[in-house]
């Protein structure tokens, strides 16, 4: 009989059990090549070396003791219960004996558990340490990374590649070391006990092993295609269970469709199950034969030697003998993995550094200056002949901007407008430095952007861009983002100023109401006024609007616009409109296209030119308001929208709460929708 189910065991396996052996060789063929890899990974290790020594200490303790039980089993079988002399059981003997078997087991149980423990903290401090020095590093990377690369491939290197580090150490280090010692401490276990048996099972081990490795293979092709699909299905359900998901299913009467598609990727994870759990039952038959054979064998070969006369052979030598070679099959299986786990581990890692070495591109010089200590006063912006070029654009490509020139002082507004793609975002966003100018300069308070410092740059600008993004939170969280310290009284001024301070006050929590997934339960008007409340809360003098209102229907367009007219006041203000009506008032308009300023001036100024900003005009939906050839709009048509902007305002805010002031606002906010000819306006001189 055999006693393999003892301590240690048997050994371990290797660190990346379960895979398909030929698709991870492909996998880890494609990883990047670091130089040096093997130093930088043993730096990332170095902070808890003891640990780790401590951690090698104990798994070869482990794995030597594992071979001592069998041992003592022979001891027990030919000294305590049939004593070769011929006498009867020699009870005391038996009773020490057997405590020493039951202490090794408890002793070496206890060493599994530091074992753990040791591995466990180190592998998940060296994971945690690495997680957080990549996130801090992906912080750093410039915006265009960001755009040019799948968020789902940064997600993977955090989780998949990161979580995976841990194993490395708790799996493959302590597998290969544990292995080879059990290897060896096994081998010369049972050359001690009887040589010529060892060879028997040293001729027959092969068989089983090879065997064994067929088996794992085809269940791990199997499992490969069964985490497919079930990728698969979790891409299904997130997709169609989405809000936006749900949304688009529910708008064009989907549902059955969807439902379709899931049953039939479900089918096919249910086949796919059902192979695995039957896939190598064939093998498994002969690897149950072959394991029951190798001790079968022994036992002849035993017979035939005592009855032989060669050797002195006893029952005890037969019984710790196949115990010891059970336990030799999987540490074998584990090291022809080595080779593998080594490769693994070492593409883990290189994907990790990859990331880790890249450069930014856009990084603070060493002599860097804040904001405060620039030259010029704080809310001016100058380009100077800036030209700009995408990385990822084609070298004969024209550039996204060439040659653009404009000054904003403080407290002014500046606007852009012109055709898709003409680089009017581009403008906004070298303004705080999200991008670096290939050519010329763009200043910031007097001084060029790379003499400041980016933390400065971005502390003095506020962003409200067209897809407003709030996190899954209460109202309060979203705002606070801007400003942590802030106070409440400051959060109702900052609402107050956004026009939304009602609205949130007649939500049943106020301020503490969840906004949802990407803030999908308030309309799009009160997102993009709680996003102008977190910026005004944050009180920057630069202000940049990329098309903050475009995405809104015109009721909600006037309100949110109200708001931005009141942020940007005393603020320097770029802003990038399609819908010419609200930028009219801007101090001055700049006209791009093509990645060239064409036109600059007041509103009147570039419609008496007749250039590309009066044919946009034209073009616009509402062009007879925005050119001023017709009269205002007519009291019916006010009035009914009156009372639609009242409803859509006071709806939600109880009488006698503080949205009570909604009517109030209505007496200002009304008479925008019947803006005077173009001739009555009042437009701020020019510098």
């Amino acid at each position: 009989m055999s006693m393999g189910g003892g301590m240690g065991g048997g050994g371990r396996g290797g660190g990346f059990r379960g895979v398909d052996e030929n698709a991870q060789r492909r996998q880890n063929a494609e990883a990047p090549r670091i130089s040096g890899l093997g130093a930088r990974v043993v730096a990332l290790f170095r902070p808890y070396r003891w640990r780790i020594f401590f951690t090698g200490i104990l798994v070869v303790a482990g794995a030597a003791i594992a071979v001592i039980p069998p041992l003592i089993v022979q001891r027990i079988f030919d000294d305590a219960l049939f004593p070769v002399d011929g006498g009867g059981p020699q009870l005391e003997l038996l009773a020490w004996l057997v405590a020493a078997m039951v202490g090794l087991f408890l002793f070496s149980a206890m060493l599994g558990v530091a074992q753990t423990w040791l591995t466990a903290t180190v592998g998940n401090s060296v994971t945690g340490d690495l997680r957080v020095k990549l996130f801090e590093h992906l912080q750093a990377m410039e915006l265009g990374f960001f755009t040019r690369t799948k968020t789902g491939v940064i997600q993977s290197r955090l989780q998949n590649d990161v979580g995976g580090v841990s194993g490395v150490l708790t799996n493959t280090v302590t597998s290969i070391l544990g292995n080879v010692v059990t290897v060896v401490a096994s081998l010369v276990a049972m050359i001690i006990i009887d040589w010529r048996l060892t060879l028997i099972a040293v001729v027959l081990m092969p068989f089983l092993i090879f065997v064994q490795r067929r088996v794992g293979q085809v269940r791990a092709r199997i499992a490969g295609e069964t985490q497919e699909s079930l990728s698969e299905l979790t891409s299904i359900t997130q997709e169609t269970l989405s809000v936006s998901g749900m949304l688009l299913s529910k708008a064009f009467n989907r549902q059955r469709t969807e439902s379709a598609r899931y049953q039939a990727e479900n089918r096919n994870q249910v086949v796919l199950q059902v192979r695995r759990a039957m896939s190598g039952q064939g093998f498994f038959a002969v690897v149950q034969v072959l394991m029951a054979s190798v001790p079968a064998v022994i036992y002849l070969v035993s017979g035939y030697l005592i009855a032989g006369g060669t050797g002195a052979i006893t029952a005890g030598t037969v019984v710790a003998f196949t115990t010891v070679q059970a336990r030799l099959l999987m540490p074998l299986m584990g090291l022809m993995r080595v080779s593998l786990d080594l490769q693994t581990s070492s593409a883990l890692f290189a994907r990790i550094f990859e990331y880790l070495d890249l450069v930014p591109e856009i990084e603070d010089a060493p002599d860097a200056i804040s904001v405060d200590e620039a030259p010029g006063p704080r809310g001016r912006i100058e380009f100077s002949d800036v030209v700009f070029r995408y990385p990822d654009a084609s070298a004969d490509a024209r550039p996204t901007l060439d040659g653009v020139s404009f000054v904003a002082e403080p407290g002014k507004h500046v606007a852009f407008v012109g055709p898709s793609g003409a680089g009017k975002t581009t403008i906004l966003y070298l303004a705080p430095r999200l991008y670096e100018a290939k050519g010329g300069s763009v200043l910031f308070a007097g001084a060029d952007v790379r003499s400041l410092t980016q933390e400065s740059i971005i502390d003095n600008v506020g962003i409200v861009s067209q897809e407003t993004y709030l996190f899954h939170a209460t109202i309060r969280e979203n705002l606070m983002y801007a400003r942590p310290g802030a106070t409440e009284e400051e959060l109702i001024a900052a609402c107050e100023a956004a026009n939304i301070h009602h609205i949130i006050a007649g939500f049943e929590n106020g301020y503490d109401t969840i906004v949802g997934e990407r803030g999908y339960r308030l309309s799009g008007g009160e997102k993009q006024r709680i996003a102008i409340a977190r910026v005004l809360l944050k009180d920057p003098p630069v202000l940049l609007l990329d098309e903050a209102t475009s995405a809104l229907d015109t009721v909600s367009e006037r309100v949110v616009q109200e708001a931005l007219d009141e942020a940007a006041k005393g603020r320097t203000t770029l802003s990038i409109a399609h819908r010419l009506s609200t930028v009219m008032g801007a101090d001055v308009i700049h006209v791009v296209e093509a990645g060239k300023i064409v036109e600059s001036g007041t509103h009147s100024e570039l419609l008496a030119r007749d250039g590309l900003y009066a044919e946009l005009a034209a073009q616009q939906v509402a062009a007879s308001r925005v050119l001023a050839t017709e009269p205002v709009v007519e009291e019916s048509v006010t009035g009914g929208l009156r009372a639609a902007l009242e409803q859509r305002r006071a709806d939600r805010a109880p009488v006698d709460s503080a949205g009570a002031d909604a009517v109030a606002a209505l007496t200002a906010a009304v008479p925008l929708l019947a803006d005077p000819r173009v001739d009555e306006r009042v437009y701020p001189p020019e510098n």
